[in-house]
C-alpha cells in the first residue's frame, strides 16, 4: 500500500507523521492535542503546526497520516438529531479486514475504535450509546458510506493554508444509512447522570 508520493507535505511533516507508526499511534498524538472549539477549517498541515483541532479537523488529520502510513485515507460522517454531526477516520485491519477507527472528540467515548468491527454499520453503533447531546438525548441516527479522500487532491487538502470546508460541504450532499428507526428514536430513553458525566470528562467549554 506504499505510495512515493509526498502529497505535498514537507520532508518534516512526513517523518512526523510516519512516527506515528499505527493509527492507535495517530489516536495517541490527536488525544494529546487540546480540543480548541474555533468555528475553524484547518488542513492537516495547520493541525501539525498548531497541535491543537476539533473533531472534523481531527479526522481530516487522522486520514492524511493514515495515508502517510499506507492506508487508504478515508472518513465517514456519523449524523445526529438536535445535535452536531461527527467525522471520524477509518481504517481496516490488514490481516482480517476489520474495520477500526480514529477521531477527535470532546466527548470521551467518540473517539479510538479498535479494528474488530466485521462492517461500517457495525462500527457506526459503536457510537451509538456515547453520542448524546447536553439534554443527555442518544442522537446518532445515520452514517455515511466511507469517503475516499483522495477525490480532494487537485484541491490540496491535506496541506492548504485555506479553509477546508468543500470537505464538509461534500459530507452534507451524499446519502446517508439509518442505523434506528423512527419508532426506536421514539423510545429511547436519556442517559443516566453517571454515564454523562463519564462521557463529557475533561470537555473543553467555551470561556465566558
Amino acid at each position: 500500500m506504499t505510495d512515493n508520493n509526498s502529497w505535498g507535505l514537507t520532508p518534516a511533516e512526513l517523518r512526523k507523521l510516519r512516527s506515528l507508526k499505527t493509527p492507535h499511534g495517530i489516536q495517541r498524538l490527536l488525544d494529546d492535542m487540546p480540543y480548541h472549539l474555533a468555528d475553524s477549517a484547518w488542513s492537516p498541515r495547520l493541525v501539525l503546526r498548531e497541535n491543537t483541532s476539533h473533531c472534523y479537523e481531527g479526522a481530516l488529520f487522522a486520514a492524511a497520516a493514515l495515508r502517510v502510513l499506507g492506508y487508504p485515507p478515508l472518513i465517514l460522517d456519523l449524523e445526529a438529531e438536535h445535535d452536531t454531526d461527527h467525522v471520524i477516520a477509518v481504517y481496516r485491519n490488514s490481516n482480517d479486514g476489520h474495520w477500526g477507527a480514529v477521531a477527535k472528540s470532546n466527548y470521551t467515548g467518540c473517539r479510538y475504535r479498535e479494528p474488530v468491527y466485521r462492517s461500517l454499520r457495525e462500527l457506526a453503533l459503536s457510537y451509538f450509546d456515547v453520542y448524546f447531546n447536553l439534554r443527555g438525548e442518544r442522537t446518532l441516527r445515520t452514517f455515511s458510506r466511507p469517503v475516499q479522500m483522495k477525490r480532494f487532491d487537485p484541491l490540496h487538502w491535506m496541506t492548504t493554508e485555506q479553509p477546508v470546508w468543500f470537505v464538509a460541504e461534500y459530507l452534507l450532499t451524499i446519502s446517508h444509512t439509518a442505523l434506528i428507526t423512527r419508532a426506536q428514536a421514539k423510545r429511547l430513553h436519556r442517559l443516566d447522570g453517571r454515564s454523562f458525566r463519564a462521557g463529557c470528562l475533561e470537555r473543553a467549554e467555551k470561556k465566558q
